[in-house]
């Protein structure tokens, strides 16, 4: 029951992540750079340090519990992440919804399981890392099944049908920019457990197991958001937008659906956490727990690319490839629990 608890709990907060560009497309007269920075306040700074909060033991505090040891490298992770997110979201920009989050979490699920085993002393080919090791392996086909379905896509499609379902619709420049996503944004794993001592520090001060982990998902994230900061402020400039933030009849407007973009985004970590506590009975479950969550991300993106009419007009073979490829995916959910 704990383990059906755990994926329970991880699965909503995917379907949180994965429905977090939808109130993107409600943000009105900003550049890309505008929604993507104000939205970050929210995801990577307001919201993970509100949950931090709840991993902070009784008579403690953050700066105390980050003194535990790990704060650095979860930062320098969080820097590395950042970029991972930044090109993420201009995945989004190039092949949609579906097709973006697919390629981009499915490399992230396969270096973010794999690294951190690999750095931990896991031997990959026998025992329980053999099972880490093939259910990555059954995910990353499941996701390249997908990636095949959009090339598909692409190919019969006209390039006004591409501009309708994508705007900056670019198969070449998009998988190019995917695959960095996905291998930078794997560093978010290994901030997670660069931060172990912290989240021990924090159980040992009698922080439930729920919460416990909070505290260094803050310290990724704010390493995440400097990355970005950087980049979207100097594409302010560059593109002259800075005047976006100055537009008051879109303010009110804006600042709403960047917020729930940003509160929907961090659900992802924030169920992750919660629902890793309750498989710490199934040590290659717990293991393969990231690449859980990235692959339950690619399919909800896709159910969204669907709802979104992302592949409105495609042939039937294609949609059959793709809900191949979600089969697959729902298979490498079970796999390591069989």
């Amino acid at each position: 029951m704990d383990i059906l608890i755990g994926l329970l709990i991880i699965a909503i907060g995917s379907f949180c992540q994965s429905s977090s560009y939808v109130p993107i497309n409600k943000v009105k007269e900003w550049n890309w750079e505008s929604f993507w920075l104000t939205q970050g306040v929210f995801a990577w700074l307001v919201f993970p340090f509100l949950g931090s909060l709840l991993g902070v033991p009784q008579g403690s505090s953050l700066l105390e519990l980050w003194g535990s040891g790990g704060a650095g490298m979860s930062i320098f992770y969080g820097i590395l992440w950042g970029v991972g997110g930044l090109t993420f979201g201009l995945s989004m920009r190039y092949l949609g919804v579906a097709l973006g989050q697919s390629i981009s979490l499915g490399t992230c699920a396969g270096f973010g399981t794999l690294l951190p085993a690999l750095f931990g002393g896991t031997n990959l080919f026998e025992g329980d890392g053999l099972t880490l090791l093939l259910g990555v392996c059954i995910t990353l086909a499941g996701i390249a099944i997908i990636g095949y379905a959009g090339s598909l896509r692409a190919k019969n499609m006209s390039e006004e049908e591409k501009r309708a379902a994508v705007k900056d619709f670019a198969l070449t420049k998009g998988l190019l920019v995917a695959l960095l996503a996905g291998v930078m944004s794997a560093c978010f794993a290994l901030g997670l457990d660069a931060g172990t001592p912290i989240k021990e520090a924090a159980l040992a001060g009698g922080v439930e197991g729920l919460y416990a982990g909070l505290p260094v998902i803050f310290l990724v994230t704010v390493g995440g958001f400097l990355t970005n900061a950087v980049y979207c402020l100097q594409q302010n400039v560059a593109n002259k937008s800075m005047g976006d933030y100055a537009k008051g009849k879109v303010w009110g407007n804006n600042l709403l659906f960047c917020a729930l973009a940003g509160g929907l985004w961090y659900m992802q970590f924030f169920g992750l956490e919660m629902g890793k506590s309750f498989l710490t009975g199934n040590p290659v479950l717990l293991a393969f727990s990231w690449c859980i969550l990235m692959a339950l991300n690619v399919t909800f993106s896709n159910v969204w690319g669907i709802i979104l009419k992302e592949w409105k007009g495609v042939s039937t073979k294609t949609i059959v490839v793709l809900l191949s490829g979600l089969l697959v995916l729902i298979f490498s959910l079970v796999f390591p629990n069989l």
